[in-house]
């Protein structure tokens, strides 16, 4: 599926219009519009905010996660075999849910004997749904977990709905994800989202440039605003003050998973917008590329480059404001009963393709809300899903999940030079190599700003260019070369150990 079609010209200047928006069933709400009171837009936003996992269901996660680890289901399932395609997945299947049982066994045995005596697992189904329910929901909070085996889970989950397969296990593995909206409406206490208290109960708390007793008031506040919540919406029998608890730290989770993966795309956007201005180059900090120059694909002059800079960096940012939403659009199209996948050799492989109409809507409202706040669009308008480029609604997902991986070493960077310049020895390296510590900083973000913005990172416009994925292709492609700039040296000492999270780049 494309929402557009590509030119693959060699000169991306020309303005692009606006995709056309098509109707939908349900119409996909941007949360982040601010066009709504906080009460309102908190009754929207927590409808994609997954609970946070209890005591109890983190210990399920870790047999998902240990049964995971073990399962080569996979490698197994996604083959080009002659034998029945649905017999291999009711085994596959079958072992993953005598692995979990086993280990249900192992950690306690009177629930173990108790649960699985017969080995019935129609009778267990619940049981089983719920526990990749959890796996589900802890992975949308946590995207740098489960790197390994998440996949795998959803490819579990998507197969066990497909009739032929249904019919011989019973059941399937889908739960529905819980969310705080969910949750709440399902004990009828939506009300404690409009409560004014929300605001402090869930605030995160920034200990940057305040003093401790600063520090310890707004935690005495925000402990006692969560508590006088808990007391005044409990329910006897119905929902607990843990319960209210529960959604409260939910909801600050959703806080923290902005500041961490929104928030370096506004510093990195504000770092443009401070030290570059579009209309006028400065010598060697002009942010023009020409094509073949560099490994650049596209063609831009200093303007065009920081327009085209600025609304990449505008639309990512609304992705990430809204990715929980996105996460649910796309657990929906990977999950749906309506389309079934196809194995295609994509060229890394072979890979599950399958349409993902309800992310592509979305991504024509966040596109559509980006090119408003731009004014104008420089590049193609072209989001690639459901074909080689991106397979499935994983892939897509896997692929924005990258963002905050490449900006928030760039930003930490950044604001650290200012520290370690302070050594004199390597004060004076700066100066012999770079000029000013501000020449430093302004060579790094020239050169992010032109080479991760080029068009590079693909042997074809299919892939990469100048549409909305082939941005982020370009990015990845310049985090991939840092190892041959000239300024390694000053990331390393700013405490650069890589763009994945892990030592090693």
């Amino acid at each position: 599926m494309e929402v557009d079609k590509e030119s693959g010209s060699r000169d991306d200047d020309n303005e692009q219009e606006a995709p056309t928006l098509k109707s939908t069933p349900e119409p996909i709400v941007i949360v982040s519009d601010g066009s709504a009171s906080y009460g309102t837009w908190l009754q929207q936003r927590t409808k994609y905010i997954p609970m946070r996992l209890t005591y109890n269901e983190r210990k399920l996660l870790r047999l998902l996660e240990a049964a995971l680890n073990v399962s080569e289901y996979t490698d197994k399932v996604d083959v080009l075999a002659y034998s029945s395609k649905a017999k291999r997945i009711v085994g596959q299947l079958k072992e993953i849910c005598s692995i979990l049982a086993g280990l249900v066994v192992a950690t306690d045995m009177k629930l173990g004997q108790e649960m699985f005596e017969d080995k019935d697992f129609v009778r267990n189904a619940k049981w089983f749904k719920k526990v990749f329910e959890i796996g589900r929901r802890y992975k949308i909070m946590n995207p740098e977990k489960m790197r390994d085996s998440f996949g795998k889970l959803m490819y579990m989950v998507m197969d066990s709905r497909l009739p032929e397969v249904q019919g011989v296990m019973e059941f399937d593995l889908y739960m529905p994800i819980l969310t705080v909206n969910s949750f709440l409406e399902a004990k009828d206490s939506l009300a404690v989202l409009s409560d004014a208290l929300v605001i402090p109960a869930t605030a995160e708390i920034y200990p940057e440039h305040k003093k401790r007793a600063q520090i310890q008031a707004e935690i005495k506040q925000k402990e006692k605003a969560i508590e006088t919540l808990a007391k005044r919406y409990a329910k006897p029998g119905i929902i607990s003050q843990d319960d209210i608890r529960q959604c409260l730290y939910s909801i600050g989770d959703n806080h923290s998973y902005l500041r961490s993966n929104k928030n370096p795309v506004e510093k990195i956007q504000r770092f443009l917008q401070q030290n570059f201005n579009p209309e006028k180059a400065e010598g060697e900090y002009a942010l023009g590329i020409s094509y073949g120059r560099g490994g650049a694909r596209l063609s831009h002059n200093h303007e065009k480059q920081y327009y085209y800079v600025n609304q990449s960096l505008t639309l990512w940012s609304i992705i990430m404001n809204d990715m929980f939403m996105l996460w649910s659009l796309a657990d929906q199209d990977l999950l749906s009963t309506h389309g079934r996948y196809r194995l295609v050799d994509t060229g890394q492989g072979l890979n599950r393709v399958q349409n993902c109409p309800a992310v592509g809507r979305a991504m024509q409202v966040v596109i559509s809300t980006a090119q408003k706040r731009a004014k104008s669009w420089i590049g193609s308008s072209v989001v690639h899903l459901g074909d080689r480029s991106v397979p499935n609604a994983w892939f897509f997902l896997d692929k924005y999940l990258q963002v905050p991986q490449i900006l928030n070493p760039l930003d930490l960077v950044i604001n650290n030079i200012d520290n370690v310049a302070r050594d004199p020895f390597v004060h004076d390296w700066i100066e012999s190599q770079f000029g000013t510590v501000q020449d430093l900083k302004k060579t790094i973000l020239c050169d992010f700003f032109k080479h991760a913005f080029d068009g590079s990172g693909a042997d074809n416009f299919q892939d990469a260019g100048s549409c909305i994925d082939g941005r982020l292709t370009s990015a990845w492609n310049w985090a991939n070369s840092i190892s041959k700039k000239p300024y390694l040296k000053i990331f390393l000492l700013c405490g650069f150990s890589g763009f994945n999270g892990s030592d090693g780049f």
